[in-house]
């Protein structure tokens, strides 16, 4: 499950012959060097597909095996969303006190839900229509998704965890449909009031935010990252636990706790996964101040979403309308060295990757799941 490779993911290659004037390398040779830098991850990424594949026909092993890598996969796509900012700007702060900090409302939160809600670890999130019931056989598709997943989040791709793993789940294309409309709702929610709030506050923000952060400002993000934190867990641990039984005894809630706990080490020991770059190419996402603004209202439109109903949405759809709007604003009112064509650009980048990611899913959804593939050709035929 420990990705440690550390170096850098590969953009798109070019597909013709590189000249000997040009000074490129053979294709052949950006290949072998690729898998060289990326060994250790296609090793892990290769034992998960065999593993999926020998796991599949033993239901209580596909369930254990799927949920391995869902806990890490999940919540290192999705960590862009929550704690993306978090370590942006706590670059300098010892990684274990952040991981003991995050890792420790982790189990606050999902105990609590443990507890109060008889063993259910996911607020009540999986007794949706379409996800009430265990599942009690897997596809090798169901149990390989997170790897799919994993392979997307190397590529710094932002799909959505909520799609991609619960869609083949559920037993009514009713219950895809629901968590759909609200997580496009979320998305247009997001980025307008992004938008509007940082076009007209950018220019204040950065008169604001000059020169070094109050002290108070620190524990203020550290709050609002807490918080922010809890209650993407409400909505999305739903995703990790879509593969477990609905009522987790007291020795599989430990084992569920402790995996997804270490996965959070490893997470913030790499001080974020590759997909942290789409966080870090923001515009200053490095100052303590404007990553506690973007929480702090992300938050808020979590918090709005999880009081509106307990169907599971898709908080990555949400997060980049978030940023999209954010971005997009300040460059509009000049409060930024990025030019708005190019902040366009990256709201396009980062809304095709999510969608490629929804695409993906219903596709692998409707491979295993009869009922969601007859209203898919249904709908495709007219």
């Amino acid at each position: 499950m420990a990705l440690t490779s550390g170096c850098e993911a590969v953009g798109p290659l070019a597909t013709e012959s590189p000249s000997l004037e040009s000074g490129r390398p053979p294709l052949t040779r950006v290949f072998h060097d690729l898998a060289l830098r990326e060994r250790p991850f296609i090793v892990v990424v290769s034992l998960g597909f065999l593993a999926a594949a020998i796991s599949t026909p033993f239901a209580a092993a596909a369930a254990w095996v799927g949920f391995l890598f869902a806990g890490y996969s999940a919540v290192a796509n999705d960590s862009i969303q929550t704690i993306g900012t978090f370590i942006a700007s706590n670059r300098g702060q010892k990684w274990w006190l952040l991981w003991l900090f995050i890792g420790g409302i982790f189990l606050a939160t999902v105990g609590y839900s443990w507890w109060v809600f008889d063993g259910d670890v996911s607020y009540q999130r999986l007794a949706a229509k379409g996800f009430e019931h265990s599942p009690t056989s897997f596809s090798f598709l169901q149990v390989a998704a997170p790897i799919f997943l994993m392979i997307m989040t190397r590529l710094r791709m932002p799909v959505s965890t909520t799609f991609l793993l619960l869609t083949s789940f559920s037993s009514s294309a009713n219950g895809v449909g629901a968590m759909l409309a609200k997580s496009l709702t979320g998305y247009a929610l997001a980025f307008g009031s992004s938008i509007v709030l940082f076009l007209a506050l950018a220019p204040a923000f950065k008169r604001w935010f000059r020169g070094a952060a109050h002290p108070g400002w620190r524990v203020g993000q550290w709050a609002t990252s807490g918080v922010l934190w809890s209650i993407w867990l409400i909505q999305d641990a739903a995703n990790i636990a879509v593969y477990l039984p609905r009522q987790l005894a007291a020795g599989e809630f430990a084992v569920f706790a402790l995996v997804v706990f270490l996965g959070l080490g490893v997470l913030f020991k790499m001080g974020g996964e590759k997909i942290q770059r789409v966080v870090d190419e923001k515009s200053e996402v490095f100052d303590v101040r404007p990553a506690t603004v973007i929480d702090l209202l992300y938050a808020v439109i979590l918090f709005v979403f999880t009081v509106v109903s307990t169907v599971p949405m898709s908080t990555t759809w949400v997060f980049v309308g978030l940023l999209g709007g954010r971005e997009l604003g300040i460059a509009l009112r000049g409060a930024s060295d990025r030019s708005p064509r190019r902040a366009l650009a990256l709201l396009g980048r980062d809304l095709a990757y999510v969608t490629v990611g929804l695409v993906l899913s219903i596709v692998i959804a409707a491979a295993v799941n009869q009922a969601l593939r007859d209203q898919v050709l249904a709908t495709l035929g007219g």
